[in-house]
């Protein structure tokens, strides 16, 4: 009688550990508590109301603000959550998304029609960018919906890589705007949650259902875009000389 011996790939994925959602609970946790040893809340009250005195231009000036710090190639993670607590989940994601789109749009129309040469002499060299330009090639313009889910590139070299390409700007800032936003929303929302959970003392169960239900839909767009991408990868090897 033959055994049947266990398949240590079967037992791998039935062990597995999902780090990443353990990483994600560790990274809210040490959130929440940061902001309670540094008193965040009252902190950021003076700031919201003098935002709040400005009335529309207020969200006017953050967005600007946010596109320029995007133009010049700096992060803005910091700034993205911060607009929640300074606006509030709505308010906040529409002026994070605005500015966004408004800073990736200038870097697009910067490499392509104002410092072409210049952008080009700082990305030949580039490996990163061979790999995004030759993908684009033999892809097309959903090469900048994977770029934005899938981190094949820094996203200054994104922003400015694309203007060197033949892809179209409506096409850049739609797929752009559109591939960003949930990401967007996750943090915005967020780091809102949290606040209202500390100032009021309650779990606001609403931001936090929008959190997981957006999060849980981006986890599954990268995923499928991942491989994706690799299937694109493996397609390109089978197809290249013999």
């Amino acid at each position: 009688m033959n055994e049947i011996t266990p398949d240590p790939v079967a037992g791998k994925k039935a062990r597995r550990i999902p780090w990443r959602l353990i990483f994600l609970l560790a990274v809210v946790g040490v959130i929440v508590l940061l902001a309670w040893i540094f008193d965040v809340v009252n902190k950021l009250a003076g700031l919201r109301e003098w935002m709040a005195a400005l009335g529309g231009w207020g969200p006017m000036v953050f967005g600007l603000v946010y596109a320029g710090i995007i133009t010049v190639g700096l992060p803005t993670a910091i700034l993205t959550a911060l607009a929640g607590g300074l606006f509030g989940s709505i308010v906040g994601t529409i002026t994070v998304s605005a500015g966004s789109t408004v800073g990736i749009s200038l870097a697009f129309l910067i490499s392509r029609y104002i410092a072409r040469g210049a952008m080009e002499n700082w990305l030949s060299g580039s490996e990163r960018f061979q790999k995004l330009d030759r993908l684009t090639a033999e892809h097309g313009a959903i090469m900048v919906a994977l770029s934005r889910l899938v981190p094949i590139v820094p996203c200054p070299m994104v922003n400015y890589g694309f203007g060197l390409t033949k892809v179209p700007f409506p096409t850049f800032v739609f797929y752009s705007w559109l591939c960003r936003l949930p990401g967007q929303i996750v943090m915005v929302v967020g780091f809102d949650a949290i606040l209202t959970g500390l100032r009021e003392g309650r779990v606001p169960w609403v931001l936090v259902g929008v959190v997981v239900v957006v999060g849980a839909f981006l986890m599954v767009i990268v995923r499928r875009t991942r491989r994706k991408l690799s299937a694109s990868r493996l397609g390109a090897a089978d197809t290249g000389p013999q």
